[in-house]
């Protein structure tokens, strides 16, 4: 009899790429059926799920009624919160609670988190605004204390970013940001591609206190640029600007959050200078690469 994994955020890009890694993955597609979470099961999305064989629940992450039935039955337990959804920090860590909480509840022998570093202690205090950081870091560690058997997958830089991020004046892209463009560190990550390869090792290695680091490759944003424009032929460039003409580009509600974001990779570094080996040595497949991902989406940037 089949195992059931449970998959929150199932039409979305962490749970939509584990979804679609697991049916790919010739032992799991057998060892396991999959529940799809979604808000909304009318949806287009929700609607190809089921079509592919998922067993698409509609679940509100606020509500531990809703969860304990969502997740009844489950060996395993995929979770990812959505702080941009509410930004509020308070409102996600009480939502992975409840999922941890209801987890314990159901006897689940595996729960996934796609956590996170806490900022505020690994700058010492002095990038305390990452509350998306800090509040996953936080349900990270009340699920290792709920007794929970867990695993934690660390989601690197989402590359998809820089289709917004990456501006065309004239002839010319460019990537202006508040860090040296030569000694920033991105940890590059294609999240609709790949977050479904670390959390498959997550499945395979079974329940760790190792977190997996869920990127590529460490990247400046000089080198950045510089692969982006061999490969797509145009004129680009990486610029250093001061943090508070960065924030006056952004909403005010998120300004000195997204600051912060990239003031963390040149220090203390988004995993805090971790090395990304021992996470891509659980791996199957290798990640998606900078080139490759470029390559793949020119035409988003003509």
């Amino acid at each position: 009899m089949s195992k059931l994994i449970t998959v929150f955020g199932a039409t979305g890009n962490q749970g939509g790429s584990v979804i679609r890694a697991i049916q790919a993955d010739s032992a799991l597609s057998k060892e396991f059926k999959i529940r799809g979470i979604t808000r909304d099961p009318s949806k287009p999305a929700a609607k190809d799920l089921a079509a592919k064989g998922v067993e698409v629940v509609s679940a509100d992450m606020s509500s531990a009624s809703s969860l304990a039935a969502a997740i009844e039955g489950s060996h395993t337990v995929f979770l990812v919160t959505n702080f941009w959804e509410s930004l509020s920090r308070d409102v996600e860590v009480s939502q992975g609670k409840a999922v941890a909480d209801a987890s314990k509840a159901a006897g689940v022998q595996h729960l996934i988190f796609s956590s996170l570093r806490n900022v505020t202690e690994m700058s010492k205090g002095r990038l305390t605004q990452l509350a998306h950081f800090d509040g996953k870091a936080e349900i990270e560690g009340y699920i290792r204390a709920s007794g929970v058997p867990g695993s934690f997958v660390l989601a690197g830089f989402f590359i998809s970013n820089t289709f917004e991020m990456l501006n065309k004046q004239g002839d010319t892209y460019t990537l202006a940001w508040p860090v040296d463009p030569h000694k920033a560190q991105i940890p590059v990550f294609d999240v609709g591609d790949d977050t479904g390869k670390f959390v498959v090792a997550a499945i395979k290695r079974g329940p760790s206190a190792e977190r997996i680091l869920a990127a590529t490759e460490y990247y400046t944003p000089a080198r950045l640029i510089a692969e982006f424009s061999e490969v797509t032929g145009h004129k680009a460039q990486a610029v250093q600007i001061p943090s508070d003409v960065f924030k006056s580009f952004l909403p005010p509600p998120v300004a000195e959050e997204l600051n912060e974001n990239i003031l963390l990779l040149e220090d203390p570094g988004y995993y805090g200078g971790e090395s990304l080996d021992a996470s891509h040595a659980l791996l199957d497949q290798k990640p998606t690469g900078w080139k490759e991902f470029v390559q793949r989406n020119k035409s988003k940037w003509p």
